[in-house]
Formats: C-alpha cells, sequence, structure tokens
C-alpha cells in the first residue's frame, strides 16, 4: 500500500507523502518486538523517503545520480491548455518517456510544466490517455508533472532556469552546475519575440536576460534548446555564439510551425511536425545517440520538415559537433528495447494560428445538435470577424504611429529583425493586455510583426500609447 502511494504521479503532495510516512511509522510499531537497530533502520529509511519525495525524488531514482561528475538536466514545458491544442502536451510526455524510459535521464533531474487539462479532459474518449502518434501508445502514464494549471507561467519557468527557490508545486528547480548539461524543450504557440504560456508570455527581453545571468552564474556547461512555437526564429537570433548555448527551433523568426497527424476519432493535432520529426529521428538510431551530432541531427530534421524552416543560433563551433546523446542521455548498447518502427507525419497539416478555427468548423460540421451548431456557428463568425478586426487596428495603430498611409503599407510588408526587445516587449504587452491574447485568438500571431516593425523605427512609448487608443474596443 505504501510502495502505491510513493509511486502515485501526484506523489509529491503534501497528504500523499504524510500518509506514506504514516504508513511506515505505522510498519514499525507493529514490529516493535524486533531487535532496536532494525527499528532504527526503518525509521531511517521511512524518513529518507519521505523527504526525497518531498524534493521530487522518485525513490528507484536515487542511486541514479553520480555525485562526482556533470549530469544532465532538462526542462520540459507545454505552454497551452485546452483540447484544441492537444499535442502540445502530447509533444511533452513523448519526450518526457524518450528521455527517462528509453534513454536513462534520472526523473529527479527533469522538471515538467504542463497545464495537464488534456488526459482527464470530457472530449478525451479514452480517460486518461495521451497518445502522439496514430494508434500509438500512452504517454501520460508514468510522467512526473512538477507545475501544472496556473503554476505554469513565464515567471516561474524563469526562476526554475535560474535555480530559485519554488514555493508552488513540487518545489523542483534546476541544480545544475558549471559541470552540468541542460536541454531544454519548449512546445507552445508564438509570436514575434514571444511564446505562449497559458495566460501570459515569455518575451524574448526577459529569456535574453536570464540566459545571460545563467551564464554568469556558471549555471552549466553547455545548454541545448529544442523550441517548437511559430516565430521561433524570433526568440534566439541574436543569441550570442560565445555562452555555450545552441537553439533549435521549429521555424525561422518569420514564419509559423506546423500541426501534424490528425486524429478523425479525437479530431486533434496529435503533434507538431518539427517535434515529431527530430523526435523520430532520435528514435531511429536508439540506442546510439552517440552516433550522431547536433549539427547531423539538425541537417536531418531540417529536410524532414518540409513546412516550416528549422533554424539553429548560438554556439555552431563546439555544442554543434557533440553527439546528442550529450545532452538526451546515452542509454547505451545493452538497451532492452528497439529502435522505434519509422513513422511519417500524415499529409494533413495545418499552420498553428490556424488550428483552433479549423477545429471549430470541424465540429460544427460533425455536430447533430442544433443549439450546439447555432453556438458554433456563431464562435465562428467571432474569431473571422476579429480576425479581419485585428488587421484594421494594426493599421489604424501604424498609421497613428507613422502618420502616413504609405508607410503603414511599408511597416506591413514582412516581419523584421527585432532590433529593440526591450520596446517589443512594452508594445506586445500593451497589445495582449488590451486588445487580444495569443492564447484564446491565437490567429493574431500572423499580424504582430506589424508592432515589431515599428519598434524599429520609432519609440516604444508613441506606439504603446497608439495600441491604447485603439485598443479600447
Amino acid at each position: 500500500r505504501c510502495r502505491l502511494i510513493l509511486t502515485s504521479k501526484q506523489w509529491y503532495q503534501r497528504r500523499v507523502r504524510g500518509h506514506f510516512l504514516s504508513c511506515c511509522l505505522s510498519f514499525v510499531h507493529k514490529h516493535q518486538k524486533k531487535e532496536d537497530m532494525l527499528r532504527a533502520t526503518l525509521i531511517a529509511v521511512c524518513f529518507l523517503l519521505a523527504v526525497q519525495g518531498y524534493h521530487g525524488h522518485p525513490v528507484e531514482d536515487l542511486l541514479e545520480q553520480p555525485k562526482n561528475e556533470g549530469q544532465i538536466w532538462a526542462v520540459i514545458v507545454a505552454g497551452s491548455n485546452h483540447w484544441y491544442n492537444y499535442r502540445h502536451q502530447s509533444d511533452a510526455c513523448h519526450l518526457y518517456q524518450l528521455l527517462t524510459k528509453k534513454n536513462g535521464i534520472p526523473r529527479q533531474n527533469i522538471i515538467t510544466m504542463m497545464y495537464d487539462d488534456i488526459a482527464f479532459n470530457k472530449k478525451n474518449p479514452r480517460q486518461g490517455v495521451i497518445i502522439n502518434a496514430l494508434h500509438g501508445e500512452d504517454v501520460y502514464e508514468g510522467v512526473m508533472i512538477d507545475y501544472m494549471g496556473r503554476d505554469v507561467t513565464p515567471q516561474n519557468f524563469l526562476d526554475i532556469l535560474m535555480g530559485k527557490t519554488m514555493k508552488v508545486g513540487s518545489g523542483k528547480t534546476l541544480a545544475s552546475g558549471p559541470d552540468d548539461i541542460v536541454f531544454v524543450n519548449f512546445v507552445d504557440h508564438g509570436g514575434p519575440g514571444a511564446l505562449g504560456f497559458p495566460s501570459d508570455e515569455l518575451h524574448v527581453a526577459d529569456l535574453t536576460k536570464t540566459l545571460e545571468d545563467m551564464y554568469t552564474d556558471k549555471r552549466y556547461k553547455q545548454m541545448l534548446w529544442y523550441v517548437e512555437a511559430c516565430y521561433s526564429g524570433s526568440m534566439f537570433n541574436k543569441l550570442s555564439p560565445n555562452m555555450n548555448i545552441t537553439a533549435h527551433t521549429a521555424s525561422n523568426q518569420k514564419e509559423s510551425s506546423y500541426a501534424c497527424v490528425f486524429d478523425e476519432e479525437l479530431h486533434v493535432y496529435l503533434g507538431d511536425c518539427w517535434s515529431l520529426n527530430w523526435m523520430n529521428n532520435t528514435e531511429q538510431i536508439f540506442p546510439n545517440l552517440d552516433s550522431e551530432t547536433v549539427e547531423q541531427q539538425y541537417e536531418i530534421v531540417k529536410k524532414m520538415t518540409n513546412e516550416s524552416h528549422a533554424s539553429i543560433f548560438g554556439d555552431l563551433t563546439y555544442i554543434y559537433k557533440e553527439p546528442i546523446s550529450v545532452f538526451m542521455g546515452n542509454p547505451g548498447k545493452k538497451a532492452a528495447s528497439e529502435p522505434a518502427p519509422a513513422r511519417t507525419c500524415s499529409e494533413k497539416t495545418t499552420a498553428t494560428p490556424d488550428v483552433m478555427l479549423e477545429y471549430l468548423k470541424k465540429m460544427r460540421d460533425m455536430s447533430n445538435d442544433m443549439e450546439e451548431s447555432d453556438r458554433l456557428d456563431q464562435e465562428i463568425r467571432y474569431h473571422t470577424f476579429t480576425e479581419g478586426k485585428v488587421q484594421e487596428i494594426l493599421e489604424q495603430i501604424s498609421h497613428q504611429v507613422t502618420g502616413s498611409w504609405d508607410m503603414v503599407e511599408v511597416f506591413s510588408r514582412h516581419p523584421e529583425t527585432i532590433e529593440h526587445p526591450g520596446c517589443n516587449k512594452d508594445v506586445l504587452s500593451a497589445f495582449f493586455s488590451q486588445c487580444y491574447k495569443m492564447q484564446t485568438h491565437p490567429y493574431i500571431t500572423k499580424y504582430l510583426y506589424r508592432l515589431t516593425n515599428l519598434c524599429n523605427a520609432y519609440n516604444g512609448e508613441k506606439i504603446v500609447s497608439a495600441v491604447n487608443d485603439n485598443c479600447n474596443h
């Protein structure tokens, strides 16, 4: 009974830890006539297990940590919620299984942030199950989620990277040092210089500051980022090549990423094209992860990903030549399982900003309930109207800032490089708070570059003022 409690999915909660400790002490009391040494030993073991559980260490991993050499740490983030965003949490769970079950990274070295509203969603016909491939196996079982629901925030993410003491979730934080390897995977929506979280955004200015602080504080030896999001290249295209960080992104700074593998039963996309491609490649070379370098995987996956332009930034000298096993673990030649069969993404793909509206239309077409159909029709009309309205608002903002309709056309042509991250943060924050948010209106990310472009030529305060004037709707 105690063992079942210890391995429970929410083992870190106080009530579970307390119950487990109570079980152990009851067992000791029951056998109080045994030798004192046995009783003392049992009490010590029980106390150790309860304390380690508090800090997020599954007991089966306690003996796996090397003490005097560098370790691999991983941070996995699925930044979205809602059923139609199924693929983000699916990608994250798949990676968790890949790193732990296959590649042998101790679970206490993996920190997971995920809203956790998919597995037991009322729309899920297989309660408690998440899949990342058609007719695929469950990737949710065994995933230990350290931060869920309202704890999935940009600030918590940055605090974890900095190794700060966490007062929410499991409390687990990145305890890496100068000899350690850090692998970070992020999947969600994105815009120019911004990554989405359930109710907030992470801006490139804040991420860059955190990475610089991590480098200064010697919080890693090498760090590799894999980021699945629209415009994800804009988060790293100014990344210094001298901080021992490499970032591989699903798209460049000017385009969307894409959803893949549509499931006709669940009515959602099961994964994201680039993420499925790189995990598929990793599983194909299993267990020989030391046979492929970061550079080689980048080149292979870039060719596999036809919908967007996979990109890479930062250190392209040293990390570029490292085997991927350095960052994702090395199961060794004696691995028990065989390489996964080759998987191909379905031909049906959709740009990430358009997935929500496509989902609503699919649900409307399938509905046999008149009231439900009317509700869906109304929601579709709202979002269709709003997408057009957003473009009008952005034109008005541009005109107020530039004073010329000719200049509005110039700043609306195509995305430019973000030259002023601070301005970009202030302007996008104002737009998200006063106008529309990418979490509830993901299609707006297709047009936000117009604000970013303005930041390259005009004062941020002037742009923010124009946003506030035009977003009062």
